[in-house]
């Protein structure tokens, strides 16, 4: 077992597995040695765990949670993709988004869900350069979509 694979046992994460595309788009692709992943929301088997805007309908600590579950999906992709979460080097950067109510300015805070959890699973390698976007509407009314770009070991 690796360490990022025994980090997440310890933090009681079971990666899922990777969830389809929804559209016609790959999950992740390998350029040198980055990988992009597509955009990814808060589904838990199959089903969004929270819809709704920021500010609105639901609070920073579900929008967290959200976030932090996003980023759960995330690095299953990344696992499905590489086959060991260990060649990943270091996280390079998130793009977060948002669905905010008009006038909801916490939009870091609400990102902090996934940055939190990857420091967690990463250590320092998990720190990244991130933006953290409002936006009037999201697919399928997801709270929150990320998408990321990690460099791998080569």
């Amino acid at each position: 077992m690796g360490i990022v694979s025994e980090r997440l046992k310890a933090l009681g994460i079971e990666l899922p597995p990777a969830a389809p595309p929804a559209a016609k788009y790959i999950p992740a692709v390998t350029v040198n040695n980055l990988v992009y992943t597509s955009g990814n929301d808060c589904r838990v088997n199959g089903k969004l765990m929270y819809q709704g805007k920021l500010g609105r309908e639901l609070t920073i600590e579900q929008g967290q949670a959200a976030a932090r579950q996003t980023m759960i999906n995330l690095l299953a992709v990344l696992q499905e993709h590489l086959g060991d979460l260990d060649r990943v080097e270091r996280v390079v950067k998130l793009l977060g988004f948002v669905n905010s109510a008009e006038g909801f300015a916490e939009q870091p805070y609400v990102i902090n869900g996934a940055s939190e959890l990857l420091e967690q699973v990463f250590g320092e390698a998990g720190r990244h350069a991130r933006s953290a976007i409002g936006t009037s509407e999201l697919p399928f009314h997801t709270p929150v979509e990320i998408e990321m770009i990690v460099q791998i070991k080569t």
